[in-house]
């Protein structure tokens, strides 16, 4: 080889690692979308829906389980309510004036750091990360039980990522630390190690309520009573039902006017039809009614309608990801959102791989697509979801932020501007002679394409010089560097040992529990 080559021009192997650790990536707080929504269904088609879901609250009914009080409320408000099995049947149309007349059409959630604030509908895409993962997986320790110091990492690199816009709320459950005491641990670590945007504690009533105080210790109490500063999620227990714990978590945060993710989480064929219809029609219904409830607690209060709808394996009964079916329901529930005149969450990327390999790519791209060309407003799973949410992956969060970066180049759509046309471009090149010289080519040289930080497009010769490394491996590499130079984002003094001295004295005023 001689010394003018091409690969000894291009810096050698440590100056092409250097290249694409270091790559450039504008940070933007959020995705604005300038591509119209995808529609699958038409007028017609989204009123059916609609009145089957109106059909369902009317006929069937949803159990309100363990909560006197939600029932009195909706008993009040016009509910048919029938105490002896906490059943509550819903005029037709009941639950869709009362979510309009009050229901924000959209929100900010405010961040302590305001150059960090998202706002939650509209035009706006926000992309958070997995959530709720018992596992952690790495490379080099494989798969194992989460801990404190895995959920601290994580907040980390969503922070310091510039392709997520959000903290998120529980990245991983960290077993090491108590059940009853572990909210307080990873509500401080997002408000610790990040100053993006973050989710509260929803496991119970109580952990609610102290993320609210905790939230007011960081803030301020009258800055929280006026500004939605908590995102929690709120699941249905579908088919169907909303139990104590999630109403009382619902409660916790509507009282404190902080924003619910009201979300069914359907297996269909398992906890709703197996039809895309029957699971729209039912995961409305669902919404409806927990949003409703919302209302009833505190009219005005932020909520977003949530949809997670997955596939069903007829051979083994596991959740799958990446298949049509799921993708349909995304896209006729972000409509019907948009209906009724609320923000929209699902999507993510999602898939049944137990490692950052192909499955895992080709099923998370098929989950990732149709969220950003629906228009989803918050999306929870952005990066690092594996084996069907059990496993957060350490490479695959960082594949996962990669693609979403590449969202938001494709999400901005053509750029009609007079640089984007090119006109003048053309005129002054002549015809034969290529543009790579040229100073339209120059000039957008930094930003013409999107530069992706794991993505290895050289010859063979220099990726088998730089160690024939696959992409998990060259994600290793990217999470390793980032936590290495994570700086943390600068807090109070005095606002952090009122957060410490809270988180004190709530330990120690209960003793410890694992179950």
């Amino acid at each position: 080889m001689t010394d003018d080559s091409p690969r000894r021009r291009s810096g050698g192997r440590a100056g092409r690692q250097a290249a694409r650790l270091h790559a450039h990536a504008e940070r933007t707080p959020f995705l604005t979308r300038r591509l119209q929504p995808f529609e699958v269904l038409d007028e017609e088609g989204l009123s059916i829906l609609e009145h089957n879901a109106d059909t369902i609250l009317e006929e069937v009914g949803l159990i309100f389980r363990g909560d006197p009080d939600a029932l009195r409320l909706l008993r009040e408000a016009g509910a048919d309510v029938d105490v002896d099995d906490e059943r509550v049947r819903f005029p037709r149309g009941m639950c869709r004036t009362i979510v309009q007349a009050s229901a924000p059409r959209e929100f900010t959630q405010y961040a302590r750091n305001h150059a960090n604030d998202v706002p939650i509908g509209g035009l706006a895409t926000v992309f958070a990360p997995n959530y709720g993962s018992p596992f952690v997986r790495d490379l080099d320790n494989g798969r194992r039980y989460g801990t404190i110091e895995d959920f601290r990492n994580f907040v980390k690199l969503a922070y310091a990522s510039p392709h997520l816009h959000h903290s998120g709320g529980t990245v991983c459950e960290p077993v090491d630390v108590p059940v009853n005491k572990r909210h307080l641990d990873m509500v401080y670590a997002h408000m610790r190690y990040s100053d993006k945007a973050f989710m509260g504690s929803v496991t119970a009533p109580e952990r609610a309520r102290d993320t609210v105080e905790m939230a007011r210790i960081l803030f301020g109490a009258d800055y929280v009573e006026d500004h939605a500063v908590i995102l929690s999620l709120v699941n249905a227990n579908s088919p169907l039902v909303w139990d104590a714990t999630m109403l009382g978590a619902a409660r916790a945060y509507a009282e404190a006017n902080q924003a619910v993710l009201v979300t069914p989480f359907i297996l269909a064929g398992a906890m709703a039809p197996v039809t895309a219809a029957g699971v729209c029609a039912q995961t409305l219904a669902e919404a409806l009614a927990g949003m409703t409830f919302v209302q009833l607690v505190r009219p005005g209060a932020p909520v977003v309608l949530g949809s997670f709808a997955s596939s069903m394996s007829m051979q083994s009964g596991a959740p799958t990801f990446g298949t049509p079916e799921p993708a349909l329901v995304l896209y006729a529930m972000a409509a019907l959102a948009r209906r009724l005149g609320v923000p929209f969450r699902s999507g993510g990327s999602l898939c049944a791989s137990k490692i950052p390999d192909a499955q895992a790519a080709y099923e998370s791209a098929a989950t990732l697509q149709p969220t950003v060309l629906a228009g989803v407003n918050f999306v929870l799973h952005a990066a690092g979801w594996l084996e069907g949410g059990l496993t957060i992956g350490y490479e695959k969060f960082i594949l996962d932020a990669d693609q979403c970066g590449m969202m938001q180049v494709f999400a901005q759509g053509i750029d009609l501007s007079e640089n984007g046309q090119a006109l003048d471009a053309i005129r002054s090149n002549e015809p034969g002679t290529h543009y790579l010289g040229s100073a339209h080519t120059l000039a957008n040289f930094e930003t013409a394409f999107y530069r992706s930080e794991i993505a290895d497009n050289n010859s063979f010769e220099q990726w088998q010089e730089d160690g024939s490394l696959d992409a998990a491996q060259r994600a290793n590499v990217v999470w390793k560097r980032m936590l290495a130079e994570y700086e943390e984002p600068p807090l109070d003094q005095a606002v952090d040992e009122a957060l410490l001295e809270f988180i004190i004295r709530k330990k120690a005023s209960m003793p410890d529990a694992f179950v």
